[in-house]
Order: structure tokens, then C-alpha cells, then sequence
């Protein structure tokens, strides 16, 4: 597993820009994102750290690799009036 502090990520329409940009880079990867702790999190299935890592941040984002073991994988629920920011 891949992980990244994504501290400029802030809302569901970042959620969905990173998810989509990693998506784009390896289709098989499953991503998980816990916008309270800006991470992100990826199985990879084709790209590595480097791709991943560059995907996010051509989306427009600044991603800083974070130790895998050392983060909790529970995703954090979407609030506020539309469901798109925390």
C-alpha cells in the first residue's frame, strides 16, 4: 500500500480529482481517502509510488509520501449541506 498527506485536499470535489487521477494512472488501484486526516491511500495494482505520487500532484495537489503501516485505513464520512465538503 501507497500513502500520501494530501494537506491542500479539503473537500469531496478534491476526493474525487485525486481518486480519478489515480485512476487514470493505474485503473485496477483501489484508493481510499480520509479527508479529516488528508490522506490518501492506494493498492496499486501497475503504478508505483513515483506515478502515484506525480498523478495527485498534476491534478493539482501536493502529496507527500506517508509511511503505510504507521496510518489507520478507515475512511472518514462526508458532511455538510451538499455531502461534498467535511
Amino acid at each position: 500500500m501507497q500513502a500520501f498527506r494530501v494537506d491542500d485536499m479539503t473537500c469531496g470535489h478534491c476526493v474525487s480529482t485525486i481518486a480519478k487521477a489515480i485512476k487514470a494512472t493505474d485503473g485496477d488501484a483501489r484508493v481510499t481517502v480520509d479527508l479529516a486526516q488528508h490522506l490518501v491511500m492506494v493498492e496499486p495494482t501497475d503504478a508505483d509510488a513515483q506515478e502515484l505520487r506525480d498523478a495527485i500532484a498534476e491534478a493539482g495537489y501536493t502529496p507527500v509520501p506517508v509511511e503505510a503501516a504507521t496510518v489507520a485505513a478507515k475512511p472518514a464520512k462526508a458532511g455538510g449541506c451538499c455531502g461534498c465538503c467535511r
